[in-house]
C-alpha cells in the first residue's frame, strides 16, 4: 500500500480528493491538514510515502512545506497540486524538492498514476505547464528583490516596508527599483501583479 497524506485548507476539496484516491486498491489516504506548517509533523506520525500538497495554504505555502519535507524526510516523496497554473510555481516547487506538479482540475486516473510514478521515484509535470515554464525563462528577482516586492503588496509606504524588514529606505527603494526595472513594470503595484501571475512571489 502507498501511505499518502493530504494538505489542502479547502476541507470540501480536500474530502473529495481523499474519496477519489481512497477508491484506488493500492493507496490508503493515512493523514489529512489543512495548514501547511502541520504537513511535517503529520507526515512523521503517519510513515507516508507521498505527500500531495496543495501551493496556497495558512502557516506555510505547499513550496515551503516541499522544502522542509525535502530536508527532514528525504525519502518521501511530494505531488504538489494547484489552481494556479503559473510556470513560476513550477519551477520553484521542483527546486524545493517536489517530485511532480500537477494542476488540481486533472483527471483522477491522471492524479493517481502520478503518485505511483512518484512513488516508483520518476517525475510527473504537468506538460502545458513544463512548456508555459521553458518560454518564461528563469524568475529575474533575486530572493531580497522578491521579499520586499512581497512585502510591498499591501500598499506599505517605503518607511514602513524599511521597518518591517530591517533595511534603511534607500535599500528599499532601490530593490524596488531594480525589480519594477526587471518586470519593465510601470510602478511597483504592475510589478507585484506581474510577477504573481508569473508565479515568482
Amino acid at each position: 500500500m502507498i501511505r499518502l497524506l493530504l494538505a489542502e485548507d479547502q476541507a470540501m476539496v480536500r474530502e473529495a480528493l481523499a474519496a477519489l484516491l481512497g477508491l484506488e486498491p493500492d493507496f490508503e489516504v493515512v493523514a489529512q491538514v489543512a495548514r501547511g506548517d502541520e504537513v511535517l509533523a503529520a507526515a512523521r506520525a503517519h510513515a507516508v510515502d507521498v505527500a500531495l500538497l496543495d501551493i496556497e495554504m495558512p502557516g506555510m505555502t505547499g513550496i515551503e512545506a516541499a522544502a522542509q519535507l525535502h530536508r527532514e524526510l528525504p525519502a518521501l516523496k511530494v505531488v504538489v497540486l494547484t489552481t494556479f497554473g503559473r510556470p513560476g510555481y513550477l519551477r520553484r516547487a521542483m527546486e524545493s524538492g517536489a517530485h511532480a506538479f500537477l494542476v488540481k482540475d486533472a483527471p483522477a486516473a491522471q492524479l493517481a498514476t502520478a503518485v505511483r510514478k512518484v512513488f516508483d521515484g520518476e517525475r510527473v509535470i504537468d506538460p502545458t505547464l513544463a512548456a508555459a515554464a521553458l518560454s518564461d525563462g528563469a524568475n529575474p528577482l533575486t530572493d531580497r528583490e522578491r521579499e520586499v516586492l512581497r512585502a510591498a503588496a499591501d500598499g506599505s509606504t517605503n518607511a514602513e516596508l524599511a521597518a518591517a524588514l530591517h533595511l534603511s529606505q534607500g535599500t528599499v527603494r532601490n530593490y524596488l527599483s531594480t525589480a519594477i526595472q526587471k518586470l519593465t513594470a510601470r510602478n511597483r503595484a504592475e510589478a507585484v501583479r506581474i510577477a504573481r501571475e508569473k508565479g515568482w512571489l
